[in-house]
């Protein structure tokens, strides 16, 4: 059988993440079909060919966007000779809507295109849904919600649940991982989750250092930050050192620094996902240029920004954005949650509910036989 090409392109952490996680169940399903990948390291290990690494893609804000365009443009040049070098069968797009979006009209539907990780025009410029059903020819959402919303707009769409059902479990054991770490088990351990790009950690980790500061003088508390390999030690280093704490640093071990915490502070974003598949209370923070914000928030027609509160359609996780992440606010409600045992308990339970609604096993597994029976069905 002929060899069959396909062309992954995503353009953060998150987004390697849960390419890497399709990309390996089609090579399982189809050894014939041959995957490459603007990705990053995930995406390489399950067996994809990196044709662009996504290291420098990541961007926050409309500024930041700015800066890189001369970067996407290069990237949409190099994608277009890589596509007439490869002639691949398919493009599937992971999240990374700014440019994938703007790719996908400019390829026109010569090419079949999935999107799997759809844009959130449930909260923003919902005006993309136009886009979408003009040049996307399936879409793969992770949430029942989005299922509804895409069917209701008249795309194709299919729901298979989130692959962080499969992916979230710890590696080490809780009480060996304290002990390596010199930590206590007589003191409550708070895990600082301050996102995987460079921009999100410069503004939010020195927020999350403050708020554990002032949480470090009212109770007995040690902090593990859990560090993303996409973004370099002297970051956290220049920040880090200019507090005096009990604290430890992580690298590519969010989901063992989430197992050993009783608490934690999240930056919105998958991670409030990832601390619910935990089961561990939180708090959710954001912050981003106050420019930007304001660009930016207009924009938002949803009430929150959280997806654990979004998924519940109600708060059931506070959130600190922008001028509210104040240390002195949150470390205040920390507190004042973590002596409220029945208020614990809830947020548990809720958080519960959030991950029953992400699906049974095997997401990845579903989303790759919908593409390969999509693209191939006489294979």
């Amino acid at each position: 059988m002929a060899q069959k090409n396909i062309i992954i392109i995503c353009g953060e952490a998150s987004g390697d993440l849960n390419a890497a996680t399709i990309a390996k169940e089609i090579l399982k399903l189809n050894r014939d079909i041959k995957i490459y990948a603007v990705g990053g390291e995930l995406l390489r290990s399950a067996g994809a060919q990196i044709l662009y690494d996504i290291k420098e893609l990541s961007v926050m804000g409309l500024f930041d966007v700015l800066k890189k365009l001369p970067k996407f443009f290069a990237l949409k040049r190099f994608l277009l000779e890589k596509i007439r070098e490869i002639k691949p069968q398919a493009l599937i797009f992971v999240d990374f809507s700014g440019f994938n979006l703007r790719f996908a009209k400019e390829i026109n539907n010569t090419i079949p295109a999935i999107y799997y990780i759809s844009p959130q025009v449930w909260a923003s410029r919902q005006g993309r849904i136009k886009t979408l059903r003009k040049y996307i020819s399936k879409i793969i959402v992770l949430f029942r919600f989005e299922e509804e919303f895409y069917k209701k707009h008249g795309v194709n769409v299919d729901f298979t649940g989130h692959p962080l059902v499969d992916i979230v479990k710890a590696t080490m054991d809780k009480k060996e991982l304290l002990s390596s770490l010199k930590f206590l088990e007589t003191k409550i351990t708070i895990a600082l989750l301050p996102g995987s790009r460079k921009q999100e950690i410069v503004k939010i980790l020195p927020v999350m250092l403050k708020t554990a500061r002032i949480i470090g003088k009212r109770i007995a508390a040690q902090f593990v930050i859990a560090k993303s390999p996409n973004v370099g030690w002297d970051i956290y280093d220049r920040i880090i050192k200019k507090f005096s704490l009990d604290l430890r640093v992580l690298e590519g071990k969010t989901y063992d620094c989430l197992n050993i915490s009783f608490f934690a502070l999240v930056a919105s974003g998958t991670a409030t996902l990832e601390a619910a598949m935990m089961q561990k209370p939180f708090v959710i923070i954001y912050k981003m240029s106050l420019l930007n914000y304001i660009l930016y928030r207009p924009q938002i027609k949803i009430p929150y920004i959280g997806m654990v509160n979004i998924i519940a359609k109600r708060k059931i996780i506070p959130e600190f954005i922008q001028l509210k992440a104040s240390p002195k606010r949150i470390s205040a409600e920390v507190l004042r949650i973590l002596k409220n045992q029945t208020e614990l308990e809830e947020m548990k339970n809720n958080l519960g509910l959030v991950k029953s609604s992400l699906g049974e096993p095997g997401a990845g597994l579903r989303a790759a036989q919908i593409i390969i029976n999509f693209l191939f069905p006489h294979l």
